[in-house]
């Protein structure tokens, strides 16, 4: 995945630290070894490579992940689409890296139609089918997904105290043995950059966060955000600098923090409010920014740099 995992657990004294060491990292390497589209081996590069309208054999993980994105893709009234792989790769997001050296058009064949409308996902009998060519990128839902791979392994050691985590996305159970909340930083969305803009508590949720000053690529002068709008076969441009959202496993929070981020600051705070979700989003006015928290779909601290320091009890701010 490009990146570093972590886990932090309390265990009983005389726990194998290494035994459960190696587990994680299988965990997070099955993953990785299904999803990337990195690896030319990968399951998800074999899919990608394979005819359209027939059944194609694959992991029972890689099944649920594909059948999640494409319901958030319904859901978030198509913001979510794994078919964009080929316009990341066009971008140079991909894994050649070849970055244009003019703004890019869509590629051909890049928009046939969201995901759902080209993918059916059979989870019971492990099967995708395409029918129509196809792209996808899972780089929006998986690291999510490992997160939470990461979690479950953890669980089955027997662990009710731990935080995991893959980049900046996270997943806590329980708390610290003196009943001390998991706290993990929130990055202020500044180019170039890395400080913190506040700190939140974690207990039994996930959290990721997705934005447009990490991962950027710069074309006569301008930046264009590493996240796609699949509906203009772009990447996005709205005021949305970062969407930090809350939820019960990783893997659904990642990918609506990316849709959240491509819906923008209307559509994407009222669809926030309707679900009912814990969402922070952080807008950009020229040189400022400020903040509007929603907390089980209701705007607890619009326009408000306190609401950095809100709690996942959803009752008040510190």
């Amino acid at each position: 995945m490009g990146t570093r995992y972590t886990a932090v657990f309390y265990a009983p004294e005389g726990t194998d630290a290494a035994t459960i060491g190696a587990a994680l990292f299988a965990a997070v390497d099955k993953v990785d070894r299904q999803m990337s589209t990195w690896k030319p081996g990968s399951d998800l590069c074999r899919l990608n490579a394979a005819p359209e309208h027939t059944w194609i054999d694959v992991p029972a993980e890689l099944t649920e992940v594909l059948a999640t994105a494409v319901k958030i893709g319904v859901q978030s009234h198509g913001a979510f689409d794994i078919g964009v792989g080929a316009l990341v790769e066009a971008w140079g997001f991909g894994p050649s890296q070849e970055t244009p050296t003019s703004p890019m058009r869509a590629p051909q064949g890049s928009s046939s139609g969201p995901a759902s409308a080209r993918l059916e996902v059979d989870r019971a009998r492990q099967q995708v089918l395409k029918r129509a060519p196809i792209a996808m990128d899972l780089s929006a839902i998986a690291k999510g997904y490992g997160v939470d791979q990461l979690a479950y392994c953890l669980d089955g050691w027997g662990m009710a105290s731990y935080l995991v985590g893959i980049d900046g996305e996270m997943r806590a159970r329980g708390s610290k043995p003196g009943g001390e909340a998991w706290t993990v930083a929130i990055e202020k969305p500044t180019y170039g950059v890395r400080e913190v803009s506040g700190v939140m508590e974690l207990k039994d949720v996930a959290i990721a966060t997705s934005g447009d000053y990490r991962r950027w690529v710069e074309i006569d002068g301008k930046r264009y955000a590493h996240t796609m709008n699949p509906t203009l076969q772009q990447p996005l441009s709205n005021r949305l600098a970062a969407v930090t959202v809350l939820a019960s496993t990783c893997m659904l929070a990642d990918a609506w923090a990316t849709a959240l981020l491509v819906l923008g600051e209307g559509e994407g705070i009222a669809l926030a409010r309707e679900r009912g979700m814990d969402v922070l989003f952080v807008l950009r006015d020229s040189d400022s920014l400020h903040e509007v928290l929603i907390l089980g779909g209701v705007v607890v601290c619009p326009h408000s740099s306190a609401c950095l320091g809100a709690t996942t009890s959803r009752n008040h701010c510190v």
